[in-house]
């Protein structure tokens, strides 16, 4: 038996009480995430590699389709995250969709301002289509920032005219850099771990000066059109729940078979809270099964 979502949501409003935004350096809030990153279960196998010249991992759970991959971009705001605390999602989201996983170290701000980190993304990308993968049997996904990563990949991929992945899942995507959603408001109390000052702050310090509503700044403002089968999901006490709803409707708009799931009570990306949570393991089975919905037998 899993702790209780609301037990859950007491700790991390604990941990969110201590001082954020311009009262904490990045090299602390780097930190503090590193700090917080479960382990990797035992039997999934890690192997380091070096991606478009980036760090990055291969993921295996145990006897996955080797055929099949997932590039996973990592979240953090654009400014923290590595392989390190988002390792342990990956390993799970191999086992679920029985497929290796490719997690990139993409470069962070404010030393990499954007558009690095989507320059990465894309290169990561043609490096396992180069490595040869086939399109149809890929995956690109990520969680919070790195879901906006994710479909701003995307919305570069298609520009240059690379085709594209067979499907993309996006858990508590981040993708409206102006943070400017009502649900900022009207979910900031249910919500423990993010808040618009905050989160507005990182948007600032990614961006540095570029407009918000670039469309590989936030893919909310681009032309969807063409893009694989998505996956969103998200929890409906996210501030960021606006940020999926219109995204899901932009991919609708455009003609992209987009599917949205809003999990009643779940806080940011509690995917990666699985070790813990019961809601977290449960949504990785449901993406596991969505990728292998869309990927050829």
């Amino acid at each position: 038996m899993g702790m209780d979502i609301n037990k859950l949501k007491g700790i991390l409003r604990k941990q969110s009480d201590s001082p954020t935004g311009g009262d904490i350096t990045i090299e602390r809030r780097r930190g503090g995430m590193e700090k917080t990153a479960f382990p990797v279960s035992d039997d999934i196998q890690v192997e380091t590699v070096e991606v478009a010249g980036l760090p990055a991992e291969w993921i295996k759970a145990p006897e996955v389709d080797t055929s099949k991959a997932v590039l996973y971009l990592h979240g953090g705001g654009y400014i923290m995250g590595s392989l390190n605390t988002h390792r342990a999602l990956m390993g799970e989201i191999s086992r679920a969709a029985n497929a290796v996983v490719l997690g990139l170290e993409y470069r962070l701000a404010p030393e990499s301002p954007y558009p690095i980190a989507v320059n990465d993304g894309v290169a990561g990308y043609k490096w396992l289509i180069e490595s040869s993968f086939k399109p149809e049997n890929t995956a690109i996904a990520g969680d919070s920032a790195g879901g906006g990563l994710t479909l701003a990949t995307l919305v570069d991929l298609k520009k240059e005219g690379v085709e594209l992945p067979g499907v993309a899942v996006c858990l508590s995507p981040w993708s409206d850099l102006t943070c400017s959603h009502e649900t900022y408001q009207t979910r900031a109390e249910e919500d423990p771990m993010i808040q618009q000052a905050g989160i507005a702050d990182m948007a600032g310090i990614y961006l540095q000066g570029a407009d918000a509503t670039l469309d590989t700044a936030s893919p909310n403002f681009a032309d969807l059109t063409g893009l694989p089968s998505l996956l969103i999901q998200v929890g409906d006490s996210e501030v960021l729940l606006g940020d999926s709803q219109d995204l899901h409707k932009k991919a609708l708009d455009c003609g992209v078979d987009s599917t949205l799931e809003v999990w009643d009570e779940m806080i940011h990306v509690w995917q990666a809270f699985h070790p813990m949570l019961d809601e977290g393991k449960k949504a990785i089975v449901r993406i596991g099964e969505f990728l292998q919905e869309k990927w050829p037998n």
